[in-house]
């Protein structure tokens, strides 16, 4: 670090996971992956300004893929605000916006997922910013976004356009967030460390337009969506809740499309959660448990999962190991198709 703040910062995050399957019906199977393996540099040569570059190499929906991750500049010379430019996180679920290394549960539920409707990062201008006593924090983006087209409509995937494929759908996304924390700042995170009480209540919303430059499979290809999210968060004695429920209004390109998740090319995809632990041995070993549900006009019935697990912290979320058994009733709104999972993820924070 030099004499006047100039630095470097090199860092990143290693998750080794282990992850079994057993579907009703199918054979089951295993498989052993790095599931995130996300190195970052971050460095500053003038005051209030930084930029940062992570970049991911880890194992996600079954392929192996380069993907870029943090990329962006950011200035913070204004009073209790930011601004940052390029890709960045948008400002929508709280879920989503906790960290993968600050999960209490090893993968996120619904309303976290990319795949799901909630967007991922994005490439644009982004603020983020708070009130004095920080009970009240803020964000808002304009960027470009891309969704991932589902080759049989059963997903609803955004990513970002850094990582662009020659079939995603390409269009503008303007969206913002508001939080209250009563008792003070609750930051994005899951786990209480400290035990003291701390709570939040959040509502957010984003709209996305396709800009029809890349649309190759109209059946496929989203037009437009519509989101919206409120979410809440405790923290008191050792205990740690998280509740949200997300709703979509999408809508594909070709008319009259019935398939996955759509009934006539729309649908109300609609996701909502709530996990939670409990410190049994103070910021050593937890015990965690969640339920999440997704429905869309699509489906029959509800797909609904049941998780318990604990997590054994050597040194608070940076070194951990997490164990999650997570049940499935009625995957992608199927009757009676149904699906174990269970994981077993070491976390190496630096």
């Amino acid at each position: 670090k030099g004499d006047n703040g100039e630095y470097v910062k090199l860092g990143g995050r290693i998750q080794l996971q282990y992850n079994y399957s057993d579907p009703d019906g199918g054979p089951s199977s295993d498989d052993v992956i790095f599931r995130r393996l996300r190195p970052y540099v971050e460095g500053s040569l003038h005051p209030d300004w930084k930029g940062k570059f992570q970049i991911d190499f880890g194992k996600a929906d079954d392929d192996n893929e380069v993907a870029i991750k943090d990329a962006y500049l950011q200035y913070k010379g204004f009073d209790n605000m930011k601004v940052t430019v390029v890709n960045a996180n948008f400002p929508f679920s709280r879920e989503f916006l906790s960290s993968s290394k600050k999960q209490q549960l090893v993968e996120r539920t619904f309303v976290g997922d990319h795949n799901y409707g909630t967007p991922d990062r994005n490439v644009g201008l982004h603020l983020t910013g708070h009130s004095a006593n920080k009970k009240i924090t803020w964000g808002a983006s304009a960027t470009s976004a891309s969704i991932d087209p589902s080759s049989d409509n059963h997903e609803l995937d955004f990513d970002t356009p850094v990582n662009d494929k020659d079939d995603w759908n390409e269009g503008w996304m303007f969206g913002g967030r508001v939080d209250f924390h009563p008792f003070g700042l609750l930051k994005f995170s899951q786990g209480d460390f400290n035990g003291e009480t701390r709570a939040t209540i959040g509502v957010a919303a984003f709209t996305w337009n396709n800009d029809d430059d890349n649309n190759i499979s109209p059946a496929e290809d989203v037009d437009s969506v519509t989101g919206y999210e409120i979410s809440g968060a405790l923290r008191m004695g050792g205990f740690s809740i998280d509740a949200q429920y997300n709703m979509f209004d999408a809508e594909l390109i070709d008319p009259g499309v019935t398939e996955g998740i759509y009934v006539n090319s729309d649908t109300e995809l609609e996701n909502w959660a709530i996990e939670g632990g409990y410190m049994i041995i103070p910021n050593k070993l937890e015990i965690v448990a969640g339920y999440q549900s997704q429905d869309a006009d699509g489906y029959t019935t509800e797909w609904n999962r049941t998780s318990l697990g604990a997590n054994y912290f050597f040194k608070k979320h940076d070194i951990k190991v997490q164990a999650t058994w997570r049940m499935n009733e009625d995957v992608e709104g199927v009757p009676s198709d149904d699906e174990d999972e269970f994981f077993l993820q070491t976390q190496y924070v630096f």
